[in-house]
């Protein structure tokens, strides 16, 4: 049985804070608030790797001794001996606490403690009656006193919102939120190994440019006093990378923070991580085989299979991953529509209005894309590329030798939402020009979301830019994917919010 102090049953949070407070208050009186002498040795699953295998009888007859530290988690007094867990970043250890060992005046402090104080403890190392590892306290120190309570311990931090805004009181209290954000390290991690073992050189470009590119999306804006100029956060790192392909740094990575002025939602938040790639002598082709590699070898470290549930939906990342084209992928997952429908202008303007869709760019490739997104995008639950897509969408990607109206891009797809995006780069200094002046001019019509004309990067790309192809991989969006998560701030620790309501 938890014997937390009674009254805090019965009191509101204010009163319970005003309890706490007056033992602090004591505590200070005597000189012992906040010490930071205690020095840890052993942490809690540490000791279980070592000794749960051990008997009761050569544990005892071992004598290990241990020094533990953490937030006290559960607390069960009886009489002249009691039980507390403790909870630091590796697990759980119990403790054995009795007035013979630690004294009668600590053990009668000790049963003034409260659920979340942060403790220090000594002693051996043994087995209970029940076989459960612990450590039979000879010293015990409050190094913190928490002065809020924990949730109640059967109920948790249920409310969605607060574990977003209090991620702290979440990661106390919630192993599954303490385990998404370890795998999420695992994640970067193992992407890191990969791309390293592909030869690629990680870098750093900046977070604040004085022209957006990269990405068709609307930009955060700032202003930097001493230069007397209005910088962008970015919404990509894309041409800096390209800058660094130029420059002769043939394979360069960087996995960072990009910034998006646009919507909150289940996928989106404005400020994400992303891993863009950009290789030398390269195409979109080699760049959907990485991609495919690196997504598999990050599902093997974390989850250890290829094929997994996902909202309880099984995700087999196993086979070769599936290539569509947009109006093939349409007419695959659509079979109410003809492909003659899906190649006329008038049925498709006529389709989108009756969705109450109304693309800027009224060519076949954008109406055709308009619909895949309302149509087809959600349906794609296995891992599937779109390739080829209308140079309209795609500024900054090659066009195809096939047909000049596509380029050499894909997208992935997995559970129904974009993972992945790539392409063989547009290294054409005097096409990437004109097409800068056609994203400049949709600017100039009102699409917030265009680009700007870089001048700076086309004098780069004139200095000759290898044949390239690049890719960038939503690394939020993979961790959702690995940790059967449905809401990206599930993967972020500190999700964008709404200004809180204090009143």
């Amino acid at each position: 049985m938890d014997q937390q102090n009674p009254l805090e049953n019965m009191v509101d949070e204010n009163q319970i804070i005003a309890l706490r407070r007056e033992k602090l208050n004591r505590l200070r009186e005597k000189g012992g608030a906040y010490p930071n002498d205690f020095k840890r040795t052993d942490f809690a699953q540490d000791l279980h790797d070592e000794y749960d295998n051990f008997s009761k009888e050569d544990l005892e007859e071992k004598k290990v001794l241990a020094t533990v530290s953490g937030r006290m988690m559960l607390k069960r007094v009886m009489g002249k001996a009691s039980f507390a867990t403790l909870q630091d970043m590796t697990g759980t250890i119990q403790l054995y606490i009795s007035k013979q060992l630690i004294g009668e005046e600590l053990y009668e402090e000790f049963k003034h403690f409260d659920l979340g104080d942060i403790l220090g403890a000594k002693g051996e190392v043994f087995k209970t009656n029940h076989g459960e590892l612990s450590v039979r306290v000879t010293e015990l120190r409050l190094l913190v006193k928490s002065l809020r309570p924990l949730p109640e311990k059967h109920k948790g931090l249920s409310d969605q919102e607060q574990r977003y805004r209090q991620r702290y009181v979440d990661l106390m209290v919630n192993q599954e939120s303490r385990d998404v954000f370890k795998k999420r390290s695992q994640i970067l991690q193992a992407v890191r190994e990969y791309m390293l073992s592909q030869n690629y050189l990680e870098v750093e470009t900046p977070m604040m440019h004085s022209i957006p590119g990269g990405a068709t999306a609307k930009p955060f804006e700032t202003y930097h006093n001493t230069l007397d100029m209005t910088l962008y956060l970015r919404v990509a790192p894309e041409l800096f990378l390209k800058r660094l392909v130029i420059g002769g740094f043939e394979r360069v990575f960087e996995l960072n923070r990009s910034f998006r002025n646009e919507g909150i939602s289940t996928r989106h938040n404005p400020e994400f991580t992303m891993m863009e790639f950009y290789e030398a002598y390269s195409n979109y082709e080699r760049m959907m085989a990485l991609t495919e590699a690196i997504i598999k070898y990050s599902a093997m470290q974390v989850r250890n299979s290829l094929i997994f549930d996902y909202n309880g939906r099984e995700v087999n990342l196993d086979k070769p991953f599936d290539r569509l084209t947009v109006v093939a992928a349409i007419y695959q997952y659509n079979p109410e529509y003809s492909l003659e429908n899906l190649n006329d202008i008038d049925w498709l303007k006529t389709e989108l209005a009756k969705r109450k869709i109304e693309p800027t760019n009224q060519s076949l490739g954008s109406l055709q894309f308009a619909l895949f997104e309302e149509t087809t995008e959600e349906k794609l639950w296995n891992p599937t590329y779109i390739i080829d897509y209308p140079i309209e969408i795609s500024p900054l990607a090659r066009r195809s030798d096939v047909n000049p109206d596509l380029t050499e891009r894909f997208e992935l797809f997995v559970v129904g939402r974009e993972l992945a995006n790539g392409y063989s780069e547009l290294n054409d200094p005097e096409d990437q020009a004109q097409r800068f002046k056609q994203q400049a001019m949709q600017k100039d019509a009102g699409d917030e979301e265009a680009m700007h004309y870089d001048a700076d990067y086309i004098r780069a790309m004139e200095y000759g830019l290898p044949p390239t192809g690049g890719g960038g991989i939503g690394v939020d969006r993979l961790v959702m994917l690995l940790t059967d998560s449905q809401s990206i701030r599930d993967v972020i620790l500190f999700p964008q919010m709404r200004k809180e309501d204090n009143h």
